[in-house]
């Protein structure tokens, strides 16, 4: 376990720092990331217009033109500001500049690095972003993703967790107090969608995996009925990211989770 790991009663911590500071910075050096392990970047989507325009240039044709069909403006700016961030991050891992940063995508949408880099294995990654924020989770020699949500209490918890949760998901959440619905529904949602989307799967899934939560309220593992397109065996970690919000990250195999700032990790 790392000594700089942000823990606080066995919960993981995010702090969001502006993305003004991360891409303004000129990173020198190279950012360590140890086999197995998961890095965590918080960001606030909170840009200038020389930032919007210095993480504009830095995006592919496909993010440009998936940018450019968003139609509020305020969508926009966060989505260049987002994948602007991710690879500011990624650099720090490459020791590149953002600007040079390649990223491929799967069949299925998933972007991803170069599946060699030098011999070594293989630095994975993943980005959740929602109303002005930003969750990176950086990884190495595993798959790794991660969810980011604000609470709401406009959807209907209801009827997406009958859809979409298991029988003892849905029970689970309907069995909360009106107060705690919302919060409890999100939490699984992030779970299930950490796992998905580190298994590069689509929402269709989403009642193929069933969340069995910690009774630390920190881990979660999932369990898969057979014929599922997902696999088990997935280790998910509860973080706290302030009042009115759930995120969660998962891995396979995965040891400790870092807190990772504008110094490194």
């Amino acid at each position: 376990m790392m000594s700089n790991v942000c823990i606080q009663d066995g919960v993981v911590l995010i702090s969001f720092q502006s993305i003004e500071h991360l891409t303004g910075i000129e990173w020198q050096g190279h950012t360590s990331l140890e086999l197995m392990a998961v890095h965590l970047w918080g960001i606030e989507l909170d840009g200038s217009q020389r930032c919007l325009e210095r993480c504009a240039q830095w995006l592919d044709k496909e993010e440009q033109h998936r940018a450019a069909r968003l139609v509020r403006e305020e969508d926009r700016q966060r989505y260049v500001l987002a994948h602007g961030g991710l690879r500011a991050v990624l650099s720090r891992y490459l020791g590149i500049g953002p600007d040079v940063v390649e990223l491929y995508r799967s069949e299925a949408g998933k972007p991803s690095l170069t599946r060699e880099l030098g011999g070594q294995p293989t630095i994975t990654f993943n980005m959740s972003h929602a109303h002005g924020r930003a969750l990176i989770a950086v990884s190495k020699g595993q798959e790794v993703g991660v969810d980011l949500e604000r609470i709401r209490s406009d959807v209907e918890i209801a009827k997406l967790s009958e859809r979409y949760f298991t029988p003892f998901e849905h029970a689970t959440i309907m069995q909360s107090t009106q107060e705690q619905r919302a919060a409890r529904f999100f939490r699984y949602w992030v779970a299930k969608e950490a796992v998905l989307k580190a298994q590069g799967i689509g929402l269709q899934a989403l009642s193929q995996c069933e969340i069995l939560m910690a009774a630390d309220g920190v881990g979660a593992e999932i369990r898969v009925p057979v014929g599922s397109p997902l696999q088990d065996e997935w280790r998910i970690r509860l973080l706290f990211c302030g009042e009115g919000w759930e995120a969660a990250v998962a891995a396979q195999g995965v040891d400790w989770v870092a807190q990772c700032g504008l110094a490194g990790c």
